[in-house]
């Protein structure tokens, strides 16, 4: 630890995250280093290193580069203590370290470049923590993506295994959208087991279960039976497999179920829930998304910023007489972006505002992406006015009375 004596009138500490400890280090005015500390990611070990660095100087900024579990402790902590850390990306952080002498790279040296970039930069944005609902939705929509990415690969898993003994069979049904189809798969895996059964039975074992529209599933599924005698090699191997899969994802159904719900009901306790569910082609999930992704809409001080935020505002990149050009920016929200581009795909499937303008832009020579993005850009401008103005969306614009 290196720690130089006498308080300054300001001073910056830049702190590497980690799972098991932190490090932190303080520069001066002049980018002097006078207070390097490793820190375990524990209670007393961070109020300690932050009491340490208050007795630096009379003003403090802190930078971290993580936002998130790893570093929820010391962000919780460092609020407490009413101080404000700023967010320095890991990308930065990468850039600013070759601006610096010597190629090694460690927690300290890091921490270092951290509280530099911090020093000399004054458009870092400042990490808030998250209020409890907030900080409830981020955990509730997080598991729920983290399910639904099971869901896939268990359905992509269950297909690939069904193709290799009823290439029939797995043609026959969609199995990431039908539940009967599932059902079937964890009872019957083989075109054998379903002739010896019959429609009739496998049709009363499947309303027994509650599978709707039985007989269609039944006949289906025998049809496909029909079209394949031969028995291929690890039949009985793989059918165990199917089977374990369709019980699998019936489950994990049931989990998702439960856990939009929950989601559900802590969305709508949002202040603003209703206003943002007025939207069309936002329901319960994905607001709770937008407000976990946005956070306070007190930090966009327009609509501009906050389509920058979600990547959709363009960045020029403009170099001598070439002017004009235009790209998507490398920095910005991909969970924002995605619950405006998700919305606006699912807004244009009913008539009204949001369909127009999409069918306009595609009239004007625009393809399905390049509509599609700019219907996302324009749902900005609304649902930021809706949030500003505390009003519901209504498909015809407000009147503006003269004053």
């Amino acid at each position: 630890m290196e720690h130089a004596q006498g308080p300054r009138s300001r001073v910056w500490v830049g702190i590497d995250t980690g799972k098991a400890h932190h490090w932190g280090v303080a520069v001066d005015e002049n980018g002097t280093q006078i207070w390097s500390k490793k820190i375990a990611n524990d209670e007393a070990a961070i109020v300690e290193g932050i009491g340490e660095a208050l007795s630096l100087a009379q003003s403090l900024q802190w930078a971290v580069d993580i936002r998130g579990n790893s570093s929820a402790l010391l962000l919780a902590l460092l609020t407490a203590y009413g101080q404000k850390p700023a967010y320095v990306p890991g990308r930065t952080v990468h850039q600013m370290a070759g601006a610096y002498r010597g190629e090694a790279k460690t927690d300290a040296r890091d921490a270092y470049v951290i509280a530099e970039t911090s020093r000399l930069r004054r458009d870092l944005a400042s990490i808030e923590v998250p209020a409890q609902l907030v900080a409830d939705l981020a955990l509730l929509t997080g598991h729920r993506s983290d399910l639904v990415a099971d869901r896939v690969r268990m359905v992509n898993r269950l297909r690939d295994v069904l193709m290799g003994i009823f290439p029939a069979l797995e043609r026959a049904f969609d199995y990431s959208a039908h539940k009967g189809a599932l059902v079937l798969l964890s009872g019957f895996q083989t075109p054998t087991a379903l002739r010896r059964r019959g429609q009739a039975r496998v049709e009363a074992w499947l309303r027994k279960r509650g599978v709707r529209a039985a007989g269609q599933v039944a006949a289906t599924a025998l049809q496909a039976a029909d079209a394949q005698r031969f028995m291929l090699p690890g039949e009985s191997i793989a059918a165990q497999i199917v089977a374990d899969l369709a019980i699998q994802l019936l489950a994990l159904d049931e989990r998702v179920k439960t856990l939009d719900k929950q989601i559900t009901e802590a969305f709508h306790t949002h202040p603003q829930a209703q206003i943002i569910e007025s939207m069309p082609g936002i329901g319960a999930i994905l607001g709770a998304e937008f407000i976990v992704a946005a956070g306070e809409m007190a930090a966009y001080a327009d609509a501009g910023h906050l389509a920058s935020a979600a990547g959709l505002a363009p960045v020029p990149r403009h170099s001598g007489r070439r002017t004009g050009n235009l790209h998507r920016p490398k920095r910005y929200s991909r969970r924002l972006r995605r619950v405006f581009c998700l919305s606006a795909q699912t807004s244009i499937v009913r008539e009204g505002p949001n369909r127009d303008f999409y069918l306009k832009k595609r009239s004007q020579g625009f393809k399905h992406v390049q509509a599609l993005i700019a219907l996302a850009r324009r749902r900005v401008n609304v649902l930021w006015a809706l949030l500003r103005d505390g009003r519901l969306f209504t498909p015809a614009p407000p009147v503006i009375q003269a004053p």
